[in-house]
């Protein structure tokens, strides 16, 4: 059973100078439920090289590990899984490679995407971005800073977990949680944090705090 409360995307280059496996052995002792080695700014190889890591820390705290876009380096590296763009291999062509045990992510912004992705076989859907961030500087104008709202309105739409992601922080998590997420995926929040153990535990905390009052 995967944890979804507070789910890591890594990123060294928004970390603060910290290697990202130090920033995931923080996040770990913060409580955090999911990692998703992101890193899109390395190589394969080196992705790869710092995967290892990440999935030696990941498997001994039996947190879950997923690997962004890439089936291949998710393969590579034995991880849980794999999140997918639009971009990316249809999660039909992942599930095939990757197996039926394989956790398989899709992002999506609107409810008919989130409809198709369930349909198509998604364990889980990020939605987002939820708010206003410059960690993913990509993003389509259409797709930024959906609000609560779309989160309502796609948690309504569809039966499998779904995780906010964009601009979240302790402060705004809650809302995103009462709005019908299972949990929240930060990249700065916890990675550029002075303390991303704290950061984490902050997250996880105001998660189940919105948990028990609605």
């Amino acid at each position: 059973m995967v944890d979804w409360d507070v789910y890591l995307v890594t990123q060294a280059s928004l970390s603060a100078g910290r290697d990202t496996a130090e920033v995931v052995a923080a996040a770990i002792d913060g409580g955090v439920g999911v990692v998703q080695l992101r890193e899109k700014d390395r190589s394969a190889r080196e992705r790869y090289e710092l995967g290892r890591r990440v999935r030696e820390l990941t498997r001994e705290a039996g947190v879950a590990f997923v690997v962004n876009d890439r089936v291949d380096l998710a393969q590579a590296l034995d991880a849980d899984g794999v999140h997918l763009g639009d971009d990316d291999l249809p999660v039909p062509v992942a599930r095939d490679l990757l197996g039926e045990d394989a956790i398989v992510g899709r992002s999506v912004s609107t409810v008919a995407a989130a409809r198709d992705a369930e349909a198509a076989g998604a364990d889980y859907l990020g939605v987002g971005a939820v708010f206003a961030t410059g960690s993913k500087d990509d993003i389509p104008e259409d797709e930024r800073a959906v609000g609560p709202e779309r989160v309502a309105a796609i948690a309504d739409a569809v039966d499998v977990p779904i995780v906010g992601i964009g601009g979240i922080t302790a402060e705004n998590a809650a809302d995103v949680v009462a709005a019908g997420a299972d949990g929240v995926a930060v990249i700065t929040a916890i990675t550029a944090a002075d303390d991303p153990a704290a950061a984490t535990a902050d997250l996880a905390a105001a998660v189940e705090r919105a948990r028990s009052e609605n």
